[in-house]
């Protein structure tokens, strides 16, 4: 269970966070997804998108005097989603540490002071219910799916876990060997090695820069002090926020608060340590292998962070550039023009825009994997159109694009476990769920001529971070590249 941690990516339905971070994710997706909408589909899709806004109910939201928050949204369903959003990634790690917030979200399930591993196993099983964690770069997350009427004991299950858990040693030296297993596994993704290059690379010497799994020989020797440590230090109160979505009662989810939680996070007292600044460098890393058959490359800018007012012109950005693979088909139909170019040469044979946002930074690119004889080809039509996102876009591609994040917004907060993500990671992140209509009309207000100055303002003349993994023979040399973020010959 807990081996599935890090096992959905923000860009994607399933698949990894771990690399991207919390990127495409707070209500909206900053890419265009794998859908592609036409004719009666889009109508369709559209009106589904309205009729979601219709029937939004509030988000309540308090806090208790240990500064834990506590957020719902009841949509009166017969199962809910609870869950514990922490502010604490791989990004509050130093060198010595780097793989501690991961190695403590495996050992969450191995048993607390109340519950033996079976035991907890065995309750989560006859509840009918789902337990689960994952853990990003800057935050950690502990969730369960159930019944509605089970909300109490979801609760103080997961009270349990965080307060509780025993850390024993032999559970300790077996999950040892189940990261490293995962750590094979995560060498396989050519994705997740290409991502995790890029943060290297882009964030030298900085914690964005280490993986969140942790080196190797950090797994072999993290102890229990560690893990309790980690715990001590960053699971408070003012960094925690109890949020769930689904058939649940603001009024009763704050009693269980009050309850499970009241007194133990008073009594993690102490200073917060402050997030350690990371900063971006235009640079890259290369790992030729001639012996793959595709090359995977990814190329980005320095983005921003969350809050930023040009995070959401950054999203029009990603979603006009889209995605793209060979089962799409659509040809000279598709709606994104680098689609339409890279279907045309036949240049890729995928690629994927993306828009990774941390608290203070983030990065904004694109993922491809290519021939090894298109490479150089490929990388030229997608820096010609980042430039003319700089300067020539137009005003129908925008509204397009402003539509088609608008409905996959809406569409993507279908049942109780995306909507109660959706709330814990936006109270993190703006200490406030920001309402739909709210987004819509900052999206509403982007227009062709922001988009060309926000544009200009990230990527014209800017250098990039780039990573590249594979028979990249034909990649050009990175002044190329540089030179081409505000020139390119025709």
């Amino acid at each position: 269970m807990a081996a599935a941690a890090a096992a959905r990516l923000m860009l994607l339905p399933a698949g990894r966070r771990r690399l991207w971070g919390f990127s495409e994710s707070l209500l909206i997706r900053g890419a265009a997804g794998r859908s592609l909408y036409f004719g009666e589909n889009r109508l369709q899709s559209t009106q589904a998108a309205t009729q979601v806004v219709l029937n939004v109910p509030e988000t309540r939201v308090t806090c208790l005097e240990s500064g834990l928050r506590v957020a719902s949204e009841d949509s009166g369903l017969s199962t809910c989603t609870v869950g514990l959003w922490i502010d604490a990634g791989s990004r509050y790690e130093n060198e010595k540490n780097n793989g501690t917030a991961h190695f403590l979200e495996h050992m969450a399930f191995k048993g607390t002071k109340k519950r033996s591993q079976l035991d907890l196993e065995l309750e989560i099983e006859n509840m009918g219910a789902h337990l689960n964690a994952y853990t990003s770069r800057e935050q950690t997350v502990y969730y369960a799916k159930a019944f509605s009427k089970d909300l109490p004991r979801a609760v103080e299950i997961l009270a349990d876990i965080i307060q509780n858990s025993t850390l024993g040693e032999a559970e300790i030296e077996r999950e040892r060997g189940v990261i490293l297993r995962e750590m094979q596994e995560v060498e396989t993704n050519l994705q997740e090695v290409v991502f995790d290059y890029l943060h290297a690379t882009a964030y030298q010497n900085t914690a964005l820069g280490r993986t969140i799994l942790g080196p190797t020989e950090n797994i072999k020797s993290i102890s229990r002090k560690d893990l309790v440590d980690y715990i001590t230090t960053h699971y408070k109160g003012p960094r925690i926020v109890l949020a769930a979505a689904g058939g649940v009662s603001h009024d009763e989810l704050l009693d269980l608060a009050k309850f499970h939680f009241g007194d133990s996070l008073c009594a993690h007292k102490g200073e917060i340590p402050a997030l350690p600044p990371c900063t971006f460098t235009g640079s890259e890393i290369r790992v030729r292998d001639d012996k793959m058959p595709l090359a995977h490359l990814a190329i980005a800018v320095e983005a921003v962070g969350w809050a930023h007012p040009d995070t959401i012109c950054l999203m029009v950005a990603n979603t006009l550039i889209g995605n793209w693979d060979r089962s799409f088909g659509g040809g000279m139909n598709l709606s994104s023009k680098l689609a339409q170019l890279t279907c045309h040469g036949n240049l890729c044979h995928s690629f994927q825009s993306f828009n990774t946002s941390y608290t203070d930074t983030g990065l904004w690119g694109l993922y491809m994997v290519c021939e090894p004889a298109t490479v150089a080809d490929m990388l030229h039509v997608v820096q010609k159109e980042w430039m003319r996102l700089c300067t020539s876009v137009t005003e129908s591609e925008v509204a397009r694009a402003k539509n088609l994040l608008k409905t996959n917004m809406l569409l993507q907060l279908d049942g109780s476990t995306p909507i109660c993500e959706d709330i814990g990671r936006q109270m993190l992140c703006y200490n406030r769920r920001i309402p739909i209509p709210e987004l819509e009309a900052r999206i509403d207000a982007v227009n062709a001529e922001t988009i060309r100055e926000v544009c200009t303002k990230y990527i014209y003349n800017r250098s990039p971070a780039i990573a590249a993994v594979g028979p990249i023979e034909q990649l050009p040399d990175f002044k190329q590249i540089c030179s081409n973020m505000c020139w390119l010959r025709g």
